[in-house]
């Protein structure tokens, strides 16, 4: 059995503020002895209007989380950093970045994944609309990072809407599904939990929900309420406290053969044509 770690934080503009609450919250993980820690969406630095400044320290960030999980011997899912080049290293021009989630291992960068699903849509909050891509370029490829504990299908907070994603991740091989998300207040209180276990539902993967919570700015509130889900969808444990706080849950990957077993979704998945 192996025990996994996930994050909630109140992030704001202070990458330096909020780097000491990250090591923080690793080193507590590190001494509950889990293997790994999944932060949220936009961990190092929360502010609107700040995507380039903080992508033209995407690698000297990069570097300091792997400083940090070396020095932790733990495995590091870095939420999402915004980025100004894409994986093959060719740079975005037209002034947007990308939305980045990195695995990163006690030894180094394992994986990189590009949020794919941008959120462009109205909410009934003190924000109303929402267009990331404006300001974020989208991915385009799915990424299962292997770990000696599972492999991990990387996910970003919006991706959770759509379930062929997760899906696919687990016919890739991912065993855990990591989702750092920014969930607004109003959509998170309809939907974060719900979406949560629905991806353990219909994917039988462990689904880690990092999350935001709390006001970022004037206008920015987001809902917060970390959580994990195992693998038929049940709901392992849940921020309830608002500020940085952190869950370790139980991940027992026969358990997981033995529910896959005994229902083997994936063989009796039919896709028809209506």
């Amino acid at each position: 059995m192996t025990l996994l770690s996930v994050a909630q934080m109140n992030s704001q503009n202070d990458i330096e503020a909020n780097f000491i609450i990250i090591e923080s919250l690793i080193q507590q993980s590190q001494e509950q002895g889990a293997s790994l820690i999944v932060l949220p969406e936009n961990f190092v630095c929360f502010a609107a209007g700040k995507q380039r400044e903080t992508a033209e320290q995407f690698e000297s960030i990069q570097k300091r989380l792997e400083n940090l999980a070396h020095q932790y011997q733990i495995w590091i899912v870095a939420g999402t950093l915004p980025c100004p080049f894409r994986p093959d290293g060719s740079i975005i021009t037209d002034g947007r970045v990308r939305t980045t989630s990195l695995c990163i291992s006690p030894e180094q960068t394992e994986a990189r994944y590009d949020k794919i699903h941008l959120f462009d849509v109205q909410v009934g909050d003190a924000v109303g609309g929402y267009q990331e891509s404006r300001f974020f370029e989208p991915g385009t490829e799915l990424v299962v990072a292997n770990s000696p504990f599972g492999n991990i299908g990387l996910m970003v907070c919006y991706d959770l809407r759509f379930p062929e994603m997760s899906l696919f991740l687990r016919q890739r091989g991912a065993h855990i599904l990591t989702a750092p998300a920014a969930f607004t207040y109003t959509t998170g209180e309809m939907h974060w939990q719900l979406l949560l276990q629905a991806r353990g539902m219909d994917s039988q993967c462990q689904v880690l929900g990092a999350a935001q919570q709390g006001w970022h700015g004037e206008k920015r509130q987001t809902w917060g309420h970390a959580a994990a889900t195992d693998s038929r969808g049940r709901l392992l444990a849940r921020v309830d406290e608002p500020g940085a706080q952190l869950i370790t849950v139980p991940f027992d990957i026969s358990e997981q053969r033995e529910i896959r077993a005994s229902m083997p979704l994936l063989e009796h998945r039919k896709l028809i044509n209506f």
